[in-house]
């Protein structure tokens, strides 16, 4: 009887890739108070008094700014709850996300 042998199997392990970033994008309105937007980038986003006044100002004046870049479900769940708090408390204050490039 022939002796048969088989080869050893390899295992191919995939490639992990790194997680796709979002970007948490201000939009700006003529009608949420200041104060307001401040308030909900200190508290959704953990920013100080004065990143979060840069930030509102930045959007004001640009009419959008970037707040942060988290992964996709972190961006959009930021975004709804702190549009959701504009939207709470009768302001038009609007967060959207986008893919970073």
């Amino acid at each position: 009887m022939p002796e048969t042998t088989t080869a050893p199997t390899t295992t191919v392990l995939p490639k992990t890739e790194r997680p796709k970033l979002h970007k948490v994008i201000l939009l700006n309105d003529d009608y949420t108070p200041r104060e307001f937007v401040v308030r909900v980038l200190k508290g959704e986003f953990g920013m100080n008094e004065g990143s979060a006044s840069r930030v509102m100002m930045t959007a004001h004046q640009r009419g959008a700014c970037v707040v942060a870049v988290f992964t996709r479900d972190v961006a959009e769940t930021k975004a709804t709850r702190a549009t959701d708090a504009g939207r709470k408390a009768g302001h038009p204050l609007t967060f959207t996300t986008e893919p970073e490039e």
